[in-house]
């Protein structure tokens, strides 16, 4: 993704109006390193006509919108699903939303915290409502469940004796230690 963004800054491509002139087909181009390309490249250009036809091409106003209002509205454009619109509205919007992914899911689930049948949305209202709202937690929480998913809790292979959550497992997934 960060090659992504490199190439679009380069090619002076991170506002709303230069988004809007590129051809989808020149932006899937500059993007084609962060995969799934040409969807990205289609769901980008509908996220900038919402932007531009809701809030006048106008990230702080759109920011300013309640965030359960926001979050139905992302939800509502093409392509956006609960993580990205979470990922917008956290990151870019700085509110206290909980991204749930992946790892969350599999570090709960090897946890005894989850069964894996669990909505993204519940798996959201469990951390949001355990927790204080505040952006900045929410943030660290989600940079230390990815590390942990990318160095310890992996798919294949987990490091679980190595990881400082292994002493609270209720069962060792196969073949960790």
């Amino acid at each position: 993704m960060e090659r992504a963004i490199t190439a679009l800054r380069k090619e002076k491509l991170l506002t709303v109006n230069a988004v809007e002139r590129v051809s989808q087909r020149q932006l899937a181009r500059l993007i084609r390193s962060s995969g799934y390309f040409r969807q990205k490249a289609r769901k980008l250009k509908e996220f900038v006509r919402f932007l531009r036809s809701q809030y006048h091409g106008s990230l702080t106003n759109m920011f300013e919108t309640p965030t359960a209002t926001l979050r139905e509205q992302l939800l509502a454009i093409h392509g956006i699903g609960p993580e990205t619109a979470d990922s917008i509205l956290l990151y870019a919007g700085k509110l206290p939303v909980f991204v749930v992914d992946a790892y969350t899911r599999r570090i709960l689930q090897r946890h005894g915290l989850a069964r894996g049948k669990e909505s993204y949305e519940d798996i959201r209202k469990l951390f949001e409502k355990s927790l204080p709202a505040n952006r900045q937690l929410f943030n660290e929480y989600h940079a230390l469940i990815v590390h942990a998913g990318k160095h310890f809790c992996r798919a294949k292979a987990p490091r679980c004796s190595t990881c400082a959550l292994g002493p609270h497992l209720q069962e060792t997934p196969e073949g960790a230690r």
